[in-house]
């Protein structure tokens, strides 16, 4: 922990509890918030990928009802579709 850090530490330590609260809850945002931005471009990126393979005919699409049973198949349930 730098000095820096440790002092705002130190700092919120001295706050009430719902004060100190908030304040955790905000830092916890914040790093989500840059986890969400990866995950997201990540999600872009793959959509791209797919759209890609989908229009030079590296891949094809299949009717719901074929990939239902390719997932669903061998767990001997009724189709999920009606």
């Amino acid at each position: 922990m730098t000095n820096v850090a440790r002092k705002l530490y130190e700092e919120a330590l001295t706050l009430a509890d719902g004060d100190r609260a908030d304040l955790a809850a905000r830092l916890l945002e914040s790093l989500d918030a840059e986890i969400e931005a990866g995950v997201e471009s990540a999600w872009r990126d793959e959509v791209a990928r797919r759209i890609h393979a989908l229009d030079t005919g590296e891949t094809r699409p299949i009717p719901w009802e074929e990939a239902e049973e390719m997932i669903f198949g061998d767990l001997g349930g009724a189709p999920l579709s009606t």
